[in-house]
C-alpha cells in the first residue's frame, strides 16, 4: 500500500475463521475506547457483504441522530471483493480497493485503522492481515474454537500440528516484514471464560499457552458471556457509553467487569502516543 502522508496509521486487525467468537463485539468496543481516549479512528469492514461492523456503526449513527446526543463516531470505509472473473483480475481490484480505502482515512486524519476481516478464508482477509500491526483473534473458550489455531489430541491434548489458519497467519507476518519489515504482534483472546474454573477451561488454558508458545502469540482473558454486551450491541452502542446514552442501564458489579475487561484488552494492545492535534484539526469523531 502507498499512502502518500508522513503518518504511518497503526493497524489493529481482527481475524478468526469461525464464527461467533465475539469479533465484532470487540471490533467496536476497541474503536470506541481508542475514540475516546483520544485517537484519530477509522474503521474498515473487510466482510462488506456480510456488514455485521457496518450495520454495527450504521445502528450506532441512527441512535444518534435519534437521540440527538453526541457520541464519538469513526471514520468508516467499507472494502467489498471483487466479482470479476479471474483470479488475478479479482486480487488485483481487492487490493486497490483496501489501498484506496485505507489511504482516504489515513488523509482524513486517522492514527489508527481498526480492520475487521471475514470469518472465511479469501485474498481479501490474508491481504488485511499482512497489514497489523496488532492481531486480535478472538475465540471462545473451549477445544471446538480451539482447532481454528491448531488439530489436537483428543486423548491428552497434544498438540498435533497447527491449523490452516494458524499457517495463513505465518504467511501474513512473511508478507508483512517483506513489504515494510514490520512484525505483527499476535493476541488470541479468550472470550465467554467461565466465571467458575472447571476442568475445560485449565485444560483449553494450558494448551493455549502451550501453542502460544510454539507459534507466537500472546494469550488474553476476553470477555465474559455477559447479556449487557447483547443489549447494547444491536444498538451499536458499547459499555462506554452507557451514561452518555441514557439507555435505563443501571451499573452494576457485573457491568463494571466487563468494563474492566474492555480497558485489559485495551491495556494490552502496543499502542503509540496520541498525537497531539495541530491547531484547528477535527476529530475524526
Amino acid at each position: 500500500m502507498t499512502v502518500q502522508t508522513a503518518q504511518k496509521p497503526y493497524f489493529i486487525v481482527l481475524g478468526n475463521e469461525k464464527g461467533g467468537s465475539g469479533k465484532s463485539t470487540t471490533s467496536i468496543h476497541i474503536i470506541v475506547s481508542l475514540l475516546r481516549d483520544g485517537y484519530r479512528v477509522g474503521a474498515m469492514d473487510l466482510d462488506a457483504r456480510q456488514g455485521t461492523l457496518a450495520g454495527t456503526l450504521a445502528a450506532r449513527k441512527a441512535f444518534v441522530e435519534r437521540k440527538g446526543i453526541e457520541l464519538p463516531v469513526p471514520d468508516f470505509r467499507p472494502v467489498f471483493r471483487s466479482t470479476l472473473d479471474t483470479r488475478q483480475e479479482a486480487e488485483e481490484e481487492e487490493r486497490a480497493r483496501f489501498d484506496e480505502a485505507a489511504t482516504e482515512l489515513v488523509e482524513g486524519g486517522a492514527e489508527v485503522i481498526v480492520a475487521d476481516c471475514p470469518g472465511s478464508d479469501n485474498f481479501l482477509s490474508r491481504y488485511g492481515h499482512s497489514f497489523a500491526d496488532t492481531l486480535i483473534t478472538p475465540i471462545n473458550d473451549s477445544f471446538v474454537d480451539f482447532s481454528m489455531l491448531a488439530k489436537v489430541d483428543p486423548d491428552n491434548h497434544d498438540i498435533i500440528q497447527p491449523s490452516i489458519y494458524s499457517e495463513m497467519v505465518w504467511e501474513a507476518r512473511k508478507s508483512r516484514f517483506t513489504r515494510d519489515r514490520g512484525k505483527i504482534d499476535w493476541m488470541v483472546m479468550r472470550n465467554r471464560l467461565a466465571a467458575v474454573e472447571a476442568r475445560n477451561k485449565r485444560d483449553v488454558g494450558e494448551t493455549l499457552e502451550s501453542l502460544a508458545k510454539r507459534i507466537g502469540f500472546r494469550t488474553l482473558k476476553g470477555f465474559g458471556e455477559r447479556v449487557i454486551f447483547r443489549e447494547l450491541y444491536l444498538q451499536g452502542l458499547t459499555l462506554m457509553d452507557v451514561r452518555e446514552a441514557n439507555v435505563g442501564i443501571a451499573m452494576g458489579l457485573s457491568h463494571i467487569a466487563a468494563r474492566n475487561e474492555v480497558r485489559a484488552l485495551i491495556s494490552a494492545i502496543k499502542l503509540p502516543p496520541v498525537r497531539k492535534q495541530e491547531a484547528g484539526a477535527e476529530m475524526v469523531a
